[in-house]
């Protein structure tokens, strides 16, 4: 198993992955949960996916089991910033703008993560495994990033999960009904996390 952090300037090196990035969010968001959300070529992508993004990616053997995007919450791109942000200035129509209880954070320290899976193809023996390399090195690319912290959209049942593997994931916002199921809000400090 292996996990790569992607960028516009290293895409290049890594063949398929990015687009097998990109199916595998298809699969996920598309096929299966069943959002309305961007696609071409059996891909999904939306507003966020810019160069100044990151892309984690845990693969094996050509397959993606699970993946992050990370964007700076300094980022902007047309009207378009990060997607909490954007849905706090009501400019998404699926999720509700009290999302976040505060003003949303333009920081260059402070990240949002977001487009958060594991494949439902991953056996449940390998699912905690996965789960680790997926988050060690969202946190890793984060660091490396200058973030001390990261802002997320999780699955309400979540934030027990992270504790699991190593995240302090704080509530910034209600538990709220988007997409079929139950997400929150979290902002999840970098600085101690994953040594």
């Amino acid at each position: 198993m292996q996990v790569t952090t992607l960028s516009i300037q290293n895409i290049h090196n890594h063949g398929e992955l990015f687009a097998e990035l990109l199916r595998a969010r298809h699969r996920t968001f598309i096929e299966q949960a069943q959002w309305d959300l961007p696609q071409a070529d059996g891909m999904e992508f939306d507003q966020y996916d810019t160069p100044a993004s990151r892309w984690v990616a845990v693969h094996e053997f050509g397959r993606v089991l699970a993946g992050v995007r990370l964007t700076p919450t300094t980022h902007r791109c047309g009207i378009y910033s990060y997607m909490i942000r954007d849905a706090q200035r009501c400019l998404l129509d699926d999720i509700p703008p009290g999302i976040i209880d505060r003003p949303a954070p333009v920081a260059p320290h402070i990240w949002e993560s977001s487009r958060v899976f594991v494949s439902d193809e991953v056996p449940a023996k390998m699912r905690m495994r996965v789960q680790m390399q997926l988050i060690g090195e969202m946190v890793k690319s984060a660091r490396a990033l200058g973030a001390t912290s990261v802002l997320g959209l999780i699955p309400a049942s979540s934030p027990r999960l992270a504790r699991r593997v190593g995240l302090d994931c704080r509530p910034a916002g209600p538990v709220t009904w988007i997409g079929g199921a139950n997400a929150v809000c979290v902002d999840i400090p970098m600085a101690t996390k994953m040594h």
